[in-house]
C-alpha cells in the first residue's frame, strides 16, 4: 500500500480533536514514512506550519524547547485540527 500524503497523513493523525505538540506529530510521520534526521523533521513542522496557515489546524499552546525534545531553544507550538481541516481531510481524495 502507498503511503497517503504527508499533509493528508498529518490532518489524520489531528482527526482525534485533540491537541497535540509538533514534535509528537513529527515523531509519528518519522516512524510510518521510514524517516530519520534533522531536515526531515524540519520538512515535517514546514507541512505542520502550511497546515495551520491554511485554517487547518489551529496553535492552541506554545512552549521553548529548553530540554532539546525536539530544536532546543526553538519554539514548540500544540495544534488541534479545525472545522476546515476535518471537512478536508474528511473529502480527501485517496485512492
Amino acid at each position: 500500500m502507498a503511503l497517503r500524503p504527508t499533509k493528508i497523513r498529518l490532518l489524520e493523525l489531528f482527526q482525534d480533536g485533540k491537541p497535540h505538540w509538533n514534535y509528537e506529530i513529527i515523531e509519528m510521520i518519522h516512524k510510518e514514512y521510514d524517516m530519520s534526521g534533522m531536515y526531515e523533521r524540519d520538512l515535517i513542522n514546514f507541512d505542520i506550519i502550511e497546515l495551520a496557515s491554511g485554517g487547518m489546524i489551529k496553535d492552541v499552546e506554545q512552549a521553548v524547547d529548553d530540554k532539546g525534545i525536539n530544536k532546543k531553544g526553538f519554539l514548540m507550538h500544540r495544534y488541534v485540527i479545525t472545522d476546515l481541516g476535518k471537512d478536508k481531510v474528511e473529502h480527501a481524495c485517496i485512492g
